[in-house]
């Protein structure tokens, strides 16, 4: 008799173990915030950068460097991130060479191609040759 009382609760906690479908709880995960570091360079903003400009009409268009490497005094890093959702969404990378107080070169790797200012410069040379014949 009292195998049989502890048999039964023993084999109905098993039963109910058995079902592995149990239902979903709410669950609570931690808020992720977007998150935007560096400098923004729009298109047109790289578009108007040109070689030759100085300093202080560089900082002017794009804003103060967010790296200034003391050891390269001659280059501005220009970085950009943003993160959504704990994911890297977007980069930018523009690193600038100054010689002297001009700006001699520009590094633009991770910057999205200047369609727009390549566009007329290919467009030019046919159009040219067009109105020769």
């Amino acid at each position: 008799m009292r195998a049989q009382l502890i048999i039964l609760p023993v084999s109905l906690l098993l039963v109910s173990c058995s079902e592995m479908s149990m239902p979903k709880l709410f669950t609570l995960s931690p808020h992720k915030i977007e998150i935007r570091q560096g400098n923004l360079i729009s298109q047109e903003m790289r578009e108007r950068l040109k070689p030759g400009m100085t300093r202080s009409q560089v900082r002017a268009l794009l804003g103060t460097p967010l790296v200034s490497d003391p050891f390269h005094a001659n280059r501005w890093d220009y970085v950009y991130r943003f993160e959504q959702s704990g994911k890297l969404v977007e980069k930018q990378r523009l690193t600038l060479h100054f010689d002297s107080d001009r700006l001699a070169r520009i590094d633009d790797g991770d910057m999205p191609p200047l369609a727009a200012a390549t566009a007329p410069l290919s467009a030019e040379p046919s159009a040219s040759k067009q109105e020769q014949r």
